[in-house]
């Protein structure tokens, strides 16, 4: 059995750049459970770990294989694989992680990013905004997907609200239940594209991709009648190939995500700007004078809301206080599992 691989997302630059090693083959990361990994290949879908030479060199949780990373794969005789290295990442997009100062990788080589929140009662605008902060430091594209339209009784309220904190951010409003708004998704769902669902459990990620799929591969859940919030159903991320040709990327809901390292700067455009304004260089928008953030809140054209969500996601970015060179290092460690590693990556690209 042969597998066309372009069906998960495989392009001429992946493929021209892949390790040209005795015995290896390309694959893709479909899903993980711990320490296994599903990996499809063009001879199949085996089951892999990860080899002990590839585990030792891992410096962090991010350096080992994700859904949606390109990996170098051994098979054995038993059907199965060793996973031998990870391509380098396009993208990755990460969030903060209990007890682990290194961040949790969500999904790897995505195009764009479907930030998905329901249009009930468990509406929030400052989820929104924490949802942009990490999509918008991932490389990927992000889009903002409004879910049960059918249910929703203000939806230009809604949209206004939304509007305010996503500036240069697309925003499509749908239902599974009647098709609404499916067609604006597709032109992101296009041969050689993957996208990644993320959202709160419950605001119907496995629904939306059900419908995209053409029949019910996910299994979804209603939601809590007494809050509109949501049970939770995906449990692992996983990869999936769509008929139009582009994959999606399923993952678990997140109640609370916490920041990992993001782009505050681009989620909250207004506010960067102004900061450029203040008399201080390092001005916190608190007491200082000369405070153009604190100017414009006075003078109603930022809220005091918008103000206080970004001084709370800039207090717990994990990598908050770091200079530029520090911030590279953090980026390369997540791309590439280390500067050595990244080393290694650009003497083969140039030898083969």
């Amino acid at each position: 059995m042969t597998i066309n691989l372009t069906k998960y997302g495989l392009t001429t630059a992946v493929e021209t750049t892949s390790l040209k090693e005795d015995g290896q083959m390309l694959g893709r990361v479909i899903s993980q459970h711990r320490d296994l990994y599903q990996v499809i290949t063009a001879t199949g879908e085996r089951q892999a770990r990860v080899t002990g030479k590839l585990a030792h060199a891992a410096t962090s949780p991010t350096a080992f294989p994700a859904v949606g990373d390109w990996v170098q794969v051994c098979p054995t005789a038993d059907d199965q694989a060793q996973i031998e290295a990870i391509r380098p990442r396009q993208s990755v997009l990460a969030r903060g992680a209990v007890n682990q100062h290194d961040g949790q990788i969500i999904a790897t080589n995505i195009n764009t990013i479907f930030i998905c929140m329901s249009l009930n009662a468990d509406f929030n605008v400052r989820r929104v905004e924490r949802y942009l902060t990490i999509a918008w430091d991932s490389g990927a594209l992000p889009v903002i997907i409004l879910t049960k339209a059918d249910v929703c009784t203000d939806l230009a309220a809604k949209l206004r609200a939304v509007a305010d904190v996503s500036v240069g951010v697309s925003t499509i409003t749908c239902s599974a239940e009647t098709g609404q708004g499916l067609d604006d998704l597709q032109p992101y769902l296009t041969t050689g594209q993957t996208v990644a669902f993320v959202g709160s459990s419950g605001v119907g990620k496995s629904t939306l991709i059900n419908r995209l799929l053409g029949q019910d591969v996910l299994t979804t859940k209603t939601i809590r009648e007494d809050d509109d919030k949501g049970r939770h159903t995906t449990t692992s991320r996983q990869l999936i190939p769509l008929p139009t040709g582009a994959c999606v990327i399923d993952t678990p809901g997140m109640r609370e995500l916490q920041i990992f390292v993001g782009d505050l700067d681009q989620t909250f455009v207004e506010i960067a700007t102004l900061s450029a304004q203040c008399k201080f260089n390092d001005c916190t928008h608190t007491s200082e004078p000369g405070c153009a953030v604190r100017a414009a809140v006075e003078a109603g054209t930022v809220t005091v809301e918008r103000l206080q969500s970004y001084q709370k996601l800039q207090r717990e970015m994990s990598y908050q206080g770091l200079n530029s060179r520090q911030l590279e290092q953090a980026k390369i460690q997540r791309m590439f599992g280390g500067k050595q590693a990244m080393k290694r990556v650009k003497q083969r690209y140039h030898r083969d």
